[in-house]
Formats: structure tokens, C-alpha cells, sequence
């Protein structure tokens, strides 16, 4: 797996937090569980960039990662399961809200599930709520290598048919055997290369 320049920028909990410059978000977002810090590390080439945990919920601030000089990879706070304070995942919410509603720079919000999993209630409000407001998002089933070929992509229509999204917005993902990583850099190529530049991936 090849690497891809990037470093940890800076965390945030408000808009006054965030990076001045002008260069596109791309952001990650899913539950506690689903392996989005395993995703972002994969996709960079990396192993400990973005903090990996066995305790969901460790992730409790905007993260900010620059990436190729070009874009910011933005690690949302996890929602569901997190064996966090109440007093936390009450800030969780307006936090994430504000960054999604006011976030200028933001072009692309992979909205990440488990593939073995149901969308869960608050699956479902985030993209009704991306729908809403017109953020781009495609769908990433994460942990595709627990499951046998046929069934990830019998699990994949069944999920697309539940999330009310159309096949070319799905991707299917695995943090160790690579699959869908490719695609996925394609993807995010789009919305966040400079022009002339060319990652290294």
C-alpha cells in the first residue's frame, strides 16, 4: 500500500478552531464503531496518523489532516456506543452540526457503516439530514473482508436499498486487504486536487 503525504494539522470543537486557508474538507463520518480512523489511515498509507482505538468514542473533537498539501481530511466525532460522559456526547451533537451547516470549505462527507450492520436511527438522521442541505456524500461499508464476496455484495444492495442510495454512491472497503481504496482516493481526487498536482499513491 502506497503512501500519501499528510500530517495531523490541528482538533477543534468550534468554527473559530478551524483552518483559515481556503483548501477543500473532505469529511469522515459514522458511528463509533465502524472504523473510520482505520479507513483514513488506510487510505493514506499510514498506520497511526488517526487514532485507532478498541473503546469507541475517542475520538471527541474535530480532527484536521492535511493531505498532499491539497485538501484537509476532517475526522468527525463518532456517534452511538461511546462509553463517554453524558455531558460529551451532549456537545457532540451541536459540534458536528456546526461544522456541517457552516463549513465553507467542506466538498465531500463520507458517510461510513459497517457492512455486517443495519443503518442505525442515527445512520438514517445524518443522511436525511445531508439530503437536506445538499452535502455531497457517497456511502463506504466498512470491514468487507468479514464477509465472503457474495455476501459484501448482497449486504451492499441491501444497505443501499435502505439508505435510499444509488449504486455509483456506494463503495465497499476493507482496512486490511485494501479493497475499494483506489476508488475511494479517485473519488476524493476530484473534489480536492489542485490543479497540476498529482498525488503519489
Amino acid at each position: 500500500m502506497n503512501y500519501i503525504n499528510a500530517r495531523f494539522v490541528k482538533s477543534a470543537v468550534k468554527s473559530s478552531h478551524y483552518p483559515e486557508d481556503d483548501l477543500p474538507d473532505v469529511a469522515f463520518a459514522g458511528r463509533s464503531n465502524v472504523g473510520k480512523s482505520s479507513l483514513i489511515n488506510a487510505l493514506l498509507g499510514r498506520k497511526r496518523l488517526a487514532r485507532t482505538s478498541n473503546t469507541p468514542g475517542r475520538t471527541q473533537q474535530i480532527n484536521f489532516f492535511m493531505v498532499e498539501d491539497s485538501l484537509y481530511f476532517v475526522d468527525l466525532p463518532g456517534y452511538g456506543f461511546a462509553r463517554v460522559p453524558l455531558e460529551v456526547k451532549r456537545r457532540w451533537g451541536p459540534m458536528v452540526d456546526e461544522y456541517l451547516r457552516g463549513r465553507k470549505n467542506l466538498r465531500l462527507v463520507l458517510v461510513i457503516l459497517d457492512i455486517r450492520r443495519d443503518p442505525s436511527p442515527d445512520d438514517l438522521t445524518l443522511v436525511e439530514w445531508l439530503d437536506h442541505y445538499g452535502i455531497p456524500h457517497v456511502f463506504v461499508f466498512t470491514k468487507t473482508d468479514k464477509l465472503s464476496k457474495g455476501a459484501a455484495a448482497l449486504r451492499s444492495r441491501e444497505l443501499g436499498d435502505a439508505l435510499g442510495a444509488e449504486r455509483k454512491q456506494l463503495y465497499l472497503f476493507s482496512s486490511k486487504t485494501g479493497l475499494g481504496r483506489e476508488e475511494l482516493l479517485g473519488v476524493i481526487r476530484e473534489v480536492g486536487m489542485k490543479p497540476g498536482k498529482t498525488w503519489s499513491s
